[in-house]
């Protein structure tokens, strides 16, 4: 069937700033220019170089390190950030801000002169230090609500009000902040416990690792490679998105930001040969959100959950290989069907770009088969092989005049890895001071008891309540802090249920990234409507179609692990690798409604219930769903026949 493009008015150019400043947070930032942006640029280069040199060199005590390192993330959130997205007044800072920049940076430095004597003094704080640790905290919730948004502190405060009112013995008020200040402030348990640890460490290389790679060009590398080899598909734009994201993930985190990225590229190329514009955005965001799930680099989570399990990071990215397969190819499934489905046909020759030419920019790739050989082999530390990536970053940027690291780059790209990091750190303090205020008040035993109670001995119950948590959890909080919140409440109940202790781990971290994609709260669906010019509720609807794998593959890997490589041999990972993947194709199917023709209802519920027996394990379910998707398959092959033998129709 060809397809007629009805003609329609030309679209003007879509703002791709004004587009990240309205769904990423992380975009609202000052203007400075000329001289003063040089500044603000050295300032968040030493940064960078301060985390580099004491995150590889330096051997402090660990209190002295995290509080200056939030010290940092105070001054910068303070002097990028402004309070509100209308105040973009070039070259300039409120006196207030100055002052809370003053106040709440000298409140962790005050820490960081301090430590010893501040460990020594065990539980004898006095009323200044108290009011110290108040100013402290308060102001990293400041940089916590201007970088990445509100809801997160909604949250925080609820906690908070909790210990105040009900959580806590002490009978007095002052009695009840006292300890909470000391807990959250002056202990490693709060805002200086694990998330913050783990940022200063691992996280916050990589991030300035991503900077440099980013202006090395290996993005536009990574599209164009998809659309020479895809883009003349049937519908081929669509398939580029698709595995263009897939690649673009392995070195990016961020949802919205891939969004915007690639989807500048890919949605007008979609909507050129044909899908409507809600399913051009949708299939972006979709694609997009995954890349933090693609191993090597992922989310930001991944390195926290590599040290809550207690397992190597090169491992964690191994054991996400397969559910990340799974992810992308329930998408690229779904298009391709779409596509049958509506007669699309894929760019011209023309319009590719030629594959012998960018094969000859496969050096690009060096720093990404670095860090993973140095990851998985484990012949350097997490952060000692980010940071030769980044030396081999700006090595492999030599060879093209355009992408050339010079000193202004250089400049840039480590200002870039500065800024960068204060969104990550300053939800990870927030999330710090959640999971604090949950083991303090002895909330998270309370929480695990009653939904261990309320699933009785029913893992499936367990599993589908930590989902529904996740994922409202996940619309307001950012996905690092949403999986440091539900890895203190919500993976010990299914570790208690039986699940493995890896496997509970990554399916709260994946439930915590879909709410990306998931209305009412989908940045990312929200973010490509507004380049595709659609409607933003139908995209994130359609997106949550295409996803459907993010919601089915975790309840694989949590009653079969072996999708995970755990207890299993290459038999096992074999075995639940096809089956899951017949799985996939059959739901997606079934959403789609397209297999060789257009399926009538009930070929859709047969083939929906066929691909979920699949997914689910056990001899007993492949079987019966083997069945019941072949049953499908034959009846739409003797449909299509049917159908190719009867006269045309004018």
């Amino acid at each position: 069937m060809a397809f007629l493009k009805k003609k329609t008015k030309p679209e003007e150019p879509m703002d791709l700033e004004a587009v990240m400043k309205k769904f990423d947070q992380e975009s609202n930032v000052r203007v400075w220019e000329g001289k003063p942006r040089i500044a603000v640029n050295c300032v968040l280069a030493a940064f960078s170089l301060f985390c580099l040199y004491v995150t590889l060199f330096a051997s402090w005590l660990e209190e002295l390190r995290l509080t200056t390192f939030v010290a940092w993330i105070v001054f910068l959130g303070l002097l990028v950030f402004p309070a509100k997205k209308s105040h973009h007044k070039v070259n300039h800072i409120p006196w207030y801000d100055i002052l809370a920049m003053v106040l709440g940076t000298g409140a962790f430095l005050y820490f960081s002169f301090n430590a010893v004597t501040i460990i020594q003094q065990g539980t004898r704080f006095a009323s200044y230090q108290i009011v110290i640790g108040i100013i402290g905290i308060l102001a990293l919730a400041e940089v916590c609500r201007r970088s990445v948004g509100l809801p997160i502190l909604i949250v925080a405060g609820c906690f908070l009000a909790y210990a105040l009112i009900a959580g806590l013995s002490n009978p007095t008020l002052w009695g009840k902040l006292n300890y909470i200040v000391r807990y959250l402030f002056y202990s490693k348990e709060g805002i200086l416990s694990t998330p913050i640890n783990v940022c200063s460490k691992f996280i916050v290389v990589f991030i300035i690792f991503g900077a440099f790679l980013e202006r090395s060009g290996i993005s536009d590398f990574f599209i164009n490679v998809a659309n020479s080899v895809l883009g003349g598909l049937s519908g081929g734009p669509a398939k580029v998105a698709v595995v263009a994201s897939a690649l673009l993930g392995m070195v990016s985190g961020s949802s919205v930001a891939n969004t915007v990225g690639s989807g500048s590229v890919t949605i007008p190329l979609m909507k050129k040969t044909g899908y409507d514009s809600e399913f051009a955005a949708a299939t972006e965001a979709a694609a997009s959100t995954g890349g933090q799930i693609m191993p090597p680099i992922m989310g930001a989570a991944a390195f926290l959950m590599a040290d809550y399990v207690q397992i190597p990071y090169g491992q964690i990215a191994l054991k996400a290989i397969l559910p990340a397969v799974l992810y992308f190819a329930g998408i690229f499934v779904a298009v391709h069907l779409e596509a049958k489905k509506l007669g699309l046909r894929g760019l011209s020759r023309e319009e590719l770009p030629r594959l012998r030419p960018l094969l000859k920019k496969s050096y690009l790739l060096l720093p990404l088969v670095l860090l993973i050989y140095l990851v998985s082999t484990s012949t350097k530390s997490i952060q000692y092989a980010a940071a030769i990536a980044i030396v081999a970053a700006i090595f492999v940027s030599l060879f093209d005049k355009n992408t050339r690291v010079t000193p202004k780059r250089l400049l840039e790209a480590l200002a870039a890895g500065g800024q960068g990091t204060i969104t990550v750190a300053a939800a990870c303090g927030i999330a710090g001071v959640i999971a604090g205020t949950i083991t303090m008040t002895g909330l998270a035993n309370m929480l695990i008891n009653g939904i261990v109670a309320l699933a009785g001995n029913q893992v499936f119950i367990a599993l589908f309540l930590t989902m529904i948590c996740c994922i409202v959890l996940g619309m307001g909080v950012p996905t690092t802090a949403t999986y440091c919140i539900m890895a203190a409440t919500c993976a010990p109940i299914l570790i208690r249920m039986g699940v493995p202790a890896i496997a509970a781990h990554f399916f709260v971290f994946y439930f915590g990234i879909v709410a990306d994609v998931t209305p009412p709260v989908a940045l990312a669906a929200y973010a490509g409507a507004a380049i595709a010019q659609g409607s933003p509720m139908k995209t994130a609807v359609t997106a949550t179609k295409l996803a459907v794998a993010a919601f089915i593959v975790p309840y694989v890997f949590a009653l079969n692990p072996a999708m995970l490589f755990v207890d299993t041999n290459i038999v096992g990972v074999i075995s639940i690798s096809v089956t899951s993947f017949i799985g996939i194709f059959a739901v997606s199917a079934s959403l789609e409604g397209y297999i060789k023709t257009h399926m009538a209802w009930y070929e859709r519920v047969v083939c929906c219930v066929g691909g979920l027996m699949l997914i689910f394990p056990g001899v007993t379910t492949d079987v019966i769903g083997v069945a019941m998707v072949a049953l499908v398959f034959v009846m739409q092959f003797a449909a299509a026949k049917k159908s190719n033998k009867l006269p045309a129709v004018e």
